[in-house]
């Protein structure tokens, strides 16, 4: 076995398979490498290497990916308030690209000739592994298993069985993937557009919707739009995402399924659970409303859009998410503030928000109350001339009725 193949290695079962399917076809050494991304403790990052070796690879590496994570895509998700289909924080899509990015700096450093992953057929993670793999190392070859041979799962399990490998009896019915942004989820009920999972299946907030809880205020603290502070105290943001999601997760904040356009072009399902990423977005979204200006909001919320989608695609190395990050960090100079929170079970609510750059406070005028920025002339003047295209459509339409009479 002369021959290095470094595999993405996530630990559920397409992975596991793909370990002694290399060393028997391709008869190669197999490193495992395991982004993290965040999502996983200790103990689960001694349990995943375990079972990395214990299925036969040579070699099990670890990279703490979460700060990289977090500064190259997650910031730049709550600046944009991203959310596809105004529904789904784009939960574990979001970091395939850096996963891929560094599988291959870790291939190009142990001379590896190719990278494989745990893929199907299916599914957008081929793409967006293979994209970011071709953009930066395209030199080494792709080795998808899964996609090209498309075993069922439960010939995988069966495979695995045959040699002695210990299978979990919930692997060959769900697909969970975690990560700093949230959890995905995939089994029977999402290929059908009906029906929701069984309670058991939900990973971070199982059970949370059964009992309810005594409502909890909350503060989350922005500095330039990046979130710095959670009830007072101040800390990174991947520490405060890891912080938020302990807090928000027992109340159920955060699950849903999404029903969108899969990178293939059919409709797809993912039931997700993601408390941080939505109480973050909503959270950063109403300080923005606070701090910009209508048309900031505007401009900003028509590039997310297309943000979002690129990063949904696999296209995050794309030159032109550079330019929307640079727009983006250019909107959040007076995104400064607090917004207070009230968690409660399956929701939460915002209280309200602070900021010494208020667009409100700069006015000297109350809404529905008093003027003060103009007089009631003035107000009487803008209302008529606000209905003059209006007037003038429907004056130039009776025109023409009566030039055809």
């Amino acid at each position: 076995m002369s021959e290095t193949v470094v595999l993405a290695f996530s630990g559920g079962l397409d992975t596991s398979w793909c370990v002694p399917w290399l060393r028997e076809e391709r008869k190669c050494r197999v490193v495992t490498v395991t982004v993290d991304v965040g999502g996983m403790n200790a103990a689960e990052r001694t349990a995943l290497e375990q079972r990395a070796l214990s299925l036969g690879a040579d070699q099990h590496l670890f990279v703490d990916g979460r700060e990289k994570l977090w500064s190259e895509l997650l910031r730049f998700l709550v600046i944009g308030n991203v959310l596809r289909g105004n529904v789904y924080p784009l939960c574990v899509g979001a970091e395939r690209s850096l996963q891929a990015r560094e599988v291959a700096r870790v291939a190009r450093e142990l001379g590896a000739v190719g990278v494989a992953h745990g893929c199907t057929a299916a599914g957008n993670d081929q793409v967006r592994f293979e994209v970011a793999l071709r953009t930066v190392a395209p030199e080494l070859e792709i080795i998808a298993p899964i996609r090209d041979l498309h075993p069922s799962r439960q010939d995988e399990v069966e495979f695995l069985a045959k040699r002695g490998f210990a299978v979990p009896a919930s692997a060959a019915a769900y697909s969970v993937n975690s990560g700093l942004w949230g959890t995905t989820i995939g089994g029977k009920e999402t290929t059908t557009t009906t029906g929701s999972l069984p309670e058991s299946a939900w990973v971070r907030t199982r059970n949370a919707l059964e009992t309810p809880r005594a409502t909890e205020q909350h503060r989350i603290g922005f500095t330039d739009g990046v979130p710095c502070s959670l009830d007072g105290v101040r800390m990174a943001p991947v520490v405060l995402i890891e912080k938020l999601d302990a807090l928000a997760a027992p109340f159920g904040i955060g699950r849903g399924i999404h029903l969108g356009d899969t990178i293939l072009g059919m409709k797809g399902r993912v039931a997700f659970e993601a408390p941080a990423a939505i109480t973050l977005i909503h959270a950063h979204r109403e300080l923005e409303k606070l701090t910009l200006t209508a048309r900031q909001q505007q401009l900003k919320d028509s590039v997310a859009r297309l943000y979002g989608d690129l990063v949904h695609e696999g296209q995050f190395l794309e030159p032109t998410c550079r330019d929307m990050e640079a727009l983006f960090l250019s909107t959040q100079q007076r995104v400064t503030g607090e917004v207070h929170l009230a968690f409660r079970t399956g929701s939460f609510f915002v209280e309200g928000v602070t900021s010494p750059f208020s667009l409100r406070d700069a006015s000297r005028s109350v809404y529905g109350e008093t003027v003060g920025e103009w007089t009631p002339e003035d107000a009487r003047g803008f209302s008529r001339l606000l209905a003059l295209p209006g007037m003038l459509h429907k004056r130039a339409g009776a025109a023409a009725q009566g030039e055809n009479s």
